[in-house]
């Protein structure tokens, strides 16, 4: 047989062998991926799909995949991964350039490592991983400025090639709002919404007697009737635009709140505990190829503010997604100091350093074992020009015209529930943030930090505008644990923190200059069916006859939780929390996914629930009985290692006021809210040369 018959016989067998694989691959790749959005042999970051705003900054990152065993081991790839691949791109219509021609960069150096991974559940359970060669190249910081469709091809192994279609969306470069405003009610769904609405609002004979200020945008995340102060009105009626987001990820239908909120502020979906990059699969947690944020590119088109709120540690996920850029949410460290440094470890813009951060987390800061490279980050901030303050008063006292740096408990700020009603709650948690073991007592909330940081804002950037963040971390965090009480509160105060917003916004007459967005990163399957009798459960001693107490139907009643009585909580006028956190007749609420448990139904006064207990040392959670011993126990319907409930697939709602605020309406994707807030930001550039002043870029305000 001659030379070029073997060689094609080997080509041939190559590419039906490749086949086979990818084949495989779609089929295997459920439980556990060999690496996301790369069924192929070859991976090309930013895949297929993906789209880009003109003139943000991004990586690529090619890899080619050798599998040494398993099921996609192939006898001609031997498992030695194509060192000679080579990679073009083009514009739709053109002809394909070399990528550092294309680009205009340099040839970035060949990389090689390896991996393993497990194929399913089988080969974790019998400990066999399958092991993979790679080469890889990465170019960094680049850039598309026309908008189009473009194609970024790999070719290896002799002929094979992975394909990714890109499109840069066509964007006006008008800018239409002055300020940006993001509320984000972290895992808050419609159904929870509702039940807050329901405990803390009055009805009369089934119509509600006031509304919440979320019910009042006029682009609203769920139908209801057109109202008047309030009020609904009578006869015939208007529904405003249905407005919701998809927030599935890249590689998976459920998501966590690194790759929601990294589709939420880039327009990039992303791998689940990924903060701004596409996931690769070198061991590194900081290589891999990165996107701009909305905040990166509003700081450096116009110079523009950039502000962060939330009552989560403030490198949690949500927060730590404005400015980080790693695969891994868990390096809290490295994410602290990207607040104050950017990135450092590769070209990259310039670092926002946000003019005020304010939150919890004060284990990343002072120093300690937990902080990044145990640095004193105070004293680095302070360094840098921030003001630093733990406590309400003294965040009430800083001047406004200085970069804020307030830090106020270790790990999560206590929620609202406790810090207002059961606030004994507070004493015993050596939870200060100077790290020397007493309690945070003088808190601020999520109001007060909002305020307080529209305030800094608006002194030191009223020329050029601002980007605020705003986040109700425990709205998740307490639904994960089935506390239902806690997590319904943080969703009130964020309700109340967008009315004194609104408030904020027109006293300073930025009302009409700033768009306010209102959504979630992701859901749980929460929702309310029924009341429960909780003196009526209390009494009986049978689980089963423990369940008699749940009335649905007509049997659920009415809210117990607005009657007023002389033991009722007052609040002033116009704010709208439960009178009782306590009564009789509770809701009959949880969730579709949960551990084992116990359930009464009722407030927990002494504290935050821990419903289930690990009794071994392996994961292994069972009923924690000191949680609800009054009540019956639930069987859990997740794995025996899950300690607490997990996110849903529910689409989540979108409320828009504002500049661009008809945009808003409609069901999109996740990444379409990044585009929305780009676009009436004006944020598109066309070249590296646009103008971005005022007079040439901006409009209608």
């Amino acid at each position: 047989m001659s030379l070029a018959m073997t060689l094609s016989k080997s080509l041939r067998l190559l590419t039906i062998l490749l086949a086979a694989v990818s084949f495989a691959t779609l089929g295997a790749g459920q439980t556990f991926q060999r690496l996301g959005a790369c069924p192929t042999l070859g991976c090309v970051f930013p895949p297929d799909q993906t789209h880009f705003l003109a003139g943000s900054y991004f990586d690529i990152r090619l890899e080619v995949h050798a599998p040494v065993n398993g099921s996609e081991a192939s006898p001609v790839i031997g498992g030695i991964p194509d060192p000679k691949f080579t990679f073009t791109v083009s514009k739709k219509g053109a002809a394909p350039q070399n990528a550092a021609t294309f680009f205009k960069v340099s040839e970035p150096p060949l990389e090689r490592w390896n991996f393993s991974w497990f194929e399913d559940l089988f080969a974790r359970d019998a400990n066999k991983p399958s092991l993979v060669q790679v080469t890889a190249k990465a170019y960094r910081k680049v850039v598309l400025y026309t908008p189009g469709e473009y194609t970024a091809t790999l070719n290896y192994y002799n002929g094979t090639k992975t394909q990714a279609t890109w499109l840069v969306r066509e964007l006006a470069q008008k800018r239409k709002a002055k300020n940006v405003i993001l509320f984000i009610g972290d895992g808050m769904t419609t159904s929870m919404i509702t039940a807050a609405r329901l405990i803390a609002h009055r009805t009369v004979n089934g119509r509600y007697q006031s509304r919440m200020q979320m019910d009042q945008f006029p682009i609203l995340g769920h139908q209801v009737r057109k109202e008047e102060h309030g009020i609904a009105l009578s006869g015939l009626q208007q529904t405003y635009p249905l407005s919701c987001q998809m927030t599935h990820s890249l590689d998976s239908f459920l998501t966590d709140s690194a790759n929601s909120a990294t589709a939420l502020y880039s327009g990039h979906k992303s791998t689940v505990n990924a903060l701004n990059v596409y996931a690769d699969s070198s061991a590194s947690p900081f290589d891999d190829p990165k996107f701009e944020t909305i905040a990166e590119i509003f700081h450096r088109v116009y110079k523009g503010g950039v502000g962060i709120v939330s009552t989560a540690f403030i490198a949690d996920a949500t927060p730590g997604a404005i400015t980080a850029h790693t695969r891994a949410r868990s390096q809290y460290g490295a994410v602290v100091d990207s607040y104050l440094n950017g990135i450092t470890n590769y070209s990259w813009v310039d670092p926002v350093q946000p003019d005020v951060i304010l939150g919890g987390g004060a284990e990343q800061f002072y120093p300690n074992s937990q902080s990044f490279q145990g640095k004193d980050y105070y004293a680095a901030f302070a360094a840098k020009g921030y003001a630093v303050v733990q406590n309400r008063t003294s965040l009430a006292k800083t001047c406004n015209s200085t970069k804020t740096l307030g830090i106020f408990t270790v790990s999560n700020m206590p929620v609202w529930l406790d810090r207002n009603v059961y606030q004994d709650n507070l004493r015993n948690r050596k939870n200060s943030p100077d790290g020397k073991g007493a309690d945070a007592i003088d808190l601020p909330g999520l109001k007060e930090m909002t305020l307080k940081a529209i305030d800094i804002l608006e002194t030191r950037n009223e020329a050029n505008g601002w980007f605020l963040m705003s986040e109700a971390a425990s709205i998740d965090k307490q639904m994960h644990t089935l506390d239902y009480d806690r997590a319904l509160g943080d969703l009130l105060e964020l309700d109340d923190t967008i009315k004194a917003t609104i408030a904020k916004l027109k006293d300073l007459g930025e009302l009409e200059n700033t768009l306010l967005l209102v959504t979630a990163d992701h859901g749980h399957g929460f929702d309310v069916t029924g009341s429960v009798d909780t003196k009526y459960l209390d009494a009986q001693k049978e689980d089963r006859k423990k369940r008699d107490a749940i009335g649905n139907y007509f049997n659920s009643g009415l809210s117990q939780y607005v009657v007023q009585t002389n033991a009722s909580i007052k609040y002033t006028e116009g704010t709208y929390f439960p009178a009782n956190w306590d009564p009789r007749y509770t809701l009959h609420q949880g969730l579709v996914a949960f551990p084992d448990h116990r359930e009464n139904y009722r407030v927990h006064k002494d504290g935050p629930r821990l419903p289930a207990t690990n009794i071994s040392s392996a994961a292994d959670y069972y009923v924690n009985y000191k949680d609800a011993p009054t009540g019956f126990v639930i069987n859990g319907t997740l794995p025996v290692s899950a300690d607490q409930g997990v996110h849903s697939l529910t689409d989540v709602p979108v409320f828009a006021m504002g500049p661009c605020q008809e945009t808003f309406g409609g069901v999109y994707d996740s990444t379409d809210v990044f585009f929305q807030m780009a676009n009436c930001l004006g944020l598109s550039r066309f070249g590296p040369n646009n103008s971005t002043t005022k007079n040439s870029t901006t409009g209608g305000y």
